[in-house]
């Protein structure tokens, strides 16, 4: 795409984008995205198809609003409460942008998951697999990751469902709580920890070193990942 189409495209989304969060994707007919963008329709369709392509391009621009705020999370020394900030910086952001919220994680379809999804997921996943490396965590990392973004995603859609002056933060807390009590534990394994803490802890260390600077073959590397797997159980 040249620079011109670039800029335009740019444009459009902008403006799609403001009208988005101003009145909700049922204002977003191609005709009034391109009025507002002082456009032609066909120089809509020229760049986004129709306006599933139009939307599918702003979900992206929401999941990449979402990872400049995320990126702000720097680890602050304890994994676990660390889940506990980005739990909640989750839950703000949908609040915060619920019609952007809705294309992100209200209307996926298998398959149609943009990069800037994946990139959200591995941020998760270097949150959860810092736990298990800890040894805080009671589950595989994988399933962690599972298991908080579908309580995560449910309680925000959930309250951008329920009108503000209803809204009980204590809904996202009290989940945000019980699933952290149900992954993590409250403090590093001690001596005398659970053989799953051991395990998952020896997994996570073995995910952050290098296949080269272990005394294994990557086939023994893979049944040792294996077995730890089957001990965290």
């Amino acid at each position: 795409m040249d620079d011109a189409k670039a800029r335009s495209r740019r444009q459009i989304l902008d403006v799609a984008a403001e009208l988005l969060e101003r009145e909700g994707a049922q204002a977003l007919s191609t005709r009034a995205v391109a009025a507002a963008a002082g456009i032609r329709a066909a120089s809509l369709y020229q760049l986004f198809g129709d306006k599933d392509g139009l939307l599918s391009a702003l979900a992206v621009h929401g999941f990449d609003l979402y990872l400049a705020q995320k990126h702000t999370l720097a680890p602050s020394g304890d994994p676990v409460e660390d889940m506990r900030r980005g739990w909640d910086m989750h839950v703000d952001f949908g609040l915060e942008h619920p019609a952007f919220y809705l294309l992100m994680y209200g209307t996926d379809r298998p398959g149609r998951r943009p990069p800037a999804a994946r990139e959200a997921e591995k941020l998760l996943m270097t949150f959860l697999d810092r736990a298990a490396h800890d040894g805080r965590l009671r589950v595989p990392p994988v399933l962690a990751a599972h298991l908080t973004l579908a309580a995560v995603t449910g309680v925000t859609l959930s309250l951008i469902g329920t009108a503000e002056s209803d809204r009980d933060p204590e809904v996202s807390t009290r989940l945000r709580e019980a699933l952290i009590g149900a992954l993590a534990t409250h403090t590093s394994p001690a001596p005398d920890s659970t053989l799953a803490s051991r395990a998952l802890a020896l997994d996570a260390t073995l995910n952050r070193t290098a296949q080269a600077t272990l005394p294994l073959r990557p086939v023994e590397t893979a049944l040792l990942h294996d077995w730890l797997q089957q001990l965290a159980r």
